[in-house]
């Protein structure tokens, strides 16, 4: 297990040098030069390399050291401190589409952009089988953002004009994640983000869809409160999934950076 960490400053943030890192990083990232060693090159240098079937696909999900990301009553803003907070929006600037469920957009409707750091905003994709998300809601505003709407087949549906529909088979009411990884594909969006919800990450990293998994865990205790995690039960702990992870700091968050690459499924 490695770590890295990022220095704060006085007040308990990332310095302003931290940003700059990132401006320059961020650059160098995209083009063919070697990223020289730095906390950055640590945690988002295997993001650069896609698969043999040409895609990259990362899970994140934010939470509490007793493994919840929301109070019983769903409240989940937010679960990590700014510098977690950051660390998304960074993972957001580097891929071509960041993907919800509709529980994760109808609870927090979420901007899904780049607020907080440098970086072109990523398209915006929600897997809403029955097509419940409102019109009005953040991720469907016109800001010139490539939008994709993925309902399930038979449905009537009239998205807003700025909104791709992508419609797609249902298996007992839920649509299957190597099907959206395909279709995703075909429209060139090569790396991307599962960014939630629980449910949703969930789905991706059963039907072994996940390249990587970035488990940024807060250091608070909530007691009770909604799981990270909803996954197949198991008799025995030879069954449980052992990870291979590097750690980071990030301030008072945690990052796991977990390795899926050997179980994800070659997309045919």
């Amino acid at each position: 297990m490695v770590s890295s960490k990022f220095q704060p400053s006085s007040n308990g943030d990332n310095s302003l040098q931290t940003h700059q890192q990132w401006d320059e990083f961020l650059v160098r990232f995209f083009s063919a030069e070697h990223l020289p060693t730095s906390p950055l090159q640590a945690i988002f240098e295997p993001l650069r390399n896609p698969t043999s079937d040409e895609m990259l696909v990362i899970g994140q999900i934010g939470q509490t050291m007793d493994g919840r990301i929301a109070t019983v009553t769903g409240q989940s803003r937010y679960v990590n401190g700014k510098a977690g907070l950051r660390h998304l929006h960074q993972l957001r600037a580097l891929v071509d589409a960041v993907v919800i469920g509709v529980g994760t957009a109808l609870a927090d409707n979420p901007q899904l952009t780049v607020r907080e750091v440098k970086g072109q905003n990523p398209a915006r994709v929600v897997i809403d089988p029955r097509a419940r998300l409102p019109h009005e809601h953040f991720v469907w505003r016109d800001d010139g953002v490539k939008k994709i709407w993925i309902v399930a087949e038979g449905l009537t549906v009239r998205p807003p004009p700025q909104v791709e529909l992508m419609v797609l088979p249902t298996n007992n009411g839920a649509i299957d994640p190597i099907l959206i990884l395909k279709s995703l594909n075909k429209l060139a969006l090569k790396r991307v983000l599962i960014e939630g919800g629980a449910e949703t990450v969930s789905r991706f990293m059963t039907a072994k869809c996940l390249d990587r998994l970035h488990l940024i865990v807060a250091p608070i205790i909530m007691g009770s409160g909604r799981l990270s995690f909803n996954l197949p039960a198991i008799e025995h702990m030879d069954q449980a999934l052992r990870l291979q992870i590097q750690t980071h700091q990030l301030d008072s968050d945690i990052v796991f950076d977990c390795d899926l690459h050997k179980q994800r499924i070659v997309l045919t």
